[in-house]
């Protein structure tokens, strides 16, 4: 029997991104985007489904009854209803592992640009200051060294480690952060508390789950004793983004950079709209993940967990 598989986000892969197929007999369908409106009509008679940032939720589910798998193109999951999926018997597998240098890489391109203010003396020396100051150099944002200061890390997985071995690099401490709420976690974690008090640059890589939404909020910021900086190159949801920019308003932290919003893209009202000019301000377009080499092998892990789901060894199975 060929299956039907249906792509229903090709364009949140990069373009130059070679995606090779499954090589068992299918038919392959591919859309560049689809609407949440969409889904149903789209995946009617696939038996596999690929998905990066498309939700397919229990109605959509209700309607498929040839669906046995979905592999998502992502690590984060929480697009899929996994209790629906567990109900109907269909596979739910992730990848994992890929954004191991992107991502930390990312994260300390964020952190170093903050520390330094090279956004704020980029704009200075666009507007003309350099060639007004009247000496070789001038001071109009401050400048940080990371040696020597302390690096927050909340999540402990694969990327949090890379992060860590980054900044131990440059010689800063590092800290792993226990769980928000969570005591007995042994001597490599610190309380979550003392993390935010203690830490000069706070950098969150955990997933977005019940436990981790909005856990950074003003409470979170005003025990944040050295304004440090705040990076997410994680999840959008982890941070209360009004709360962000009252905090930066407050002078509590000292900066923000952040790679994931809670609405991606954000709408002309979203708050930080009117920030983005400040110079210990940047927001990317969600692309940390998004290096070339790691989109490859983002890839390779999709058509293997699809290949490996066909021969009956499903893989990295989140969801059953």
């Amino acid at each position: 029997m060929v299956q039907r598989i249906v792509f229903l986000d090709r364009s949140t892969i990069g373009p130059t991104v070679d995606l090779a197929r499954p090589r068992f007999p299918h038919e392959w369908v591919e859309h560049g985007a689809t609407r949440p409106d969409q889904v149903a009509e789209r995946l009617a008679g696939a038996c596999i489904a690929i998905t990066n940032k498309v939700p397919i939720r229990e109605e959509h589910l209700a309607t498929l009854p040839h669906l046995k798998m979905i592999a998502v193109a992502a690590t984060g999951y929480d697009v899929i209803d996994q209790a629906a999926c567990r109900k109907r018997g269909i596979v739910v597998s992730n990848v994992r592992g890929y954004a191991v240098n992107t991502v930390p890489e990312h994260t300390f391109a964020l952190i170093l640009a903050l520390r330094r203010s090279i956004v704020g003396y980029r704009q200075d020396v666009m507007d003309g200051q350099w060639q007004h100051s009247g000496q070789f150099c001038f001071f109009t944002h401050p400048i940080r060294e990371l040696a020597g200061s302390t690096l927050g890390i909340v999540g402990e997985g694969a990327i949090g480690q890379s992060v860590a071995k980054l900044g131990q690099a440059f010689g800063m401490k590092t800290l792993f952060a226990a769980h928000k709420g969570v005591g007995g976690l042994g001597p490599l974690y610190t309380p979550f508390d003392e993390v935010l008090a203690t830490s000069d640059i706070i950098t969150l890589h955990s997933p977005l789950t019940p436990g981790t939404r909005d856990m950074i909020g003003m409470p979170e910021f005003r025990k944040m004793k050295k304004q440090p900086l705040l990076i997410n190159t994680a999840r959008g949801g982890l941070v209360v983004e009004q709360d962000a920019v009252q905090a930066l308003d407050e002078g509590l932290i000292s900066g923000i950079g952040f790679d994931c919003l809670t609405a991606e893209p954000p709408s002309s009202s979203h708050c930080f709209n009117a920030i983005l000019d400040r110079p210990n301000v940047i927001v990317t377009p969600h692309v940390a993940w998004a290096g070339q080499d790691a989109m490859q092998t983002l890839w390779a892990q999709v058509i293997a967990h699809i290949e490996n789901f066909n021969a009956g060894r499903p893989t990295n199975v989140v969801a059953a």
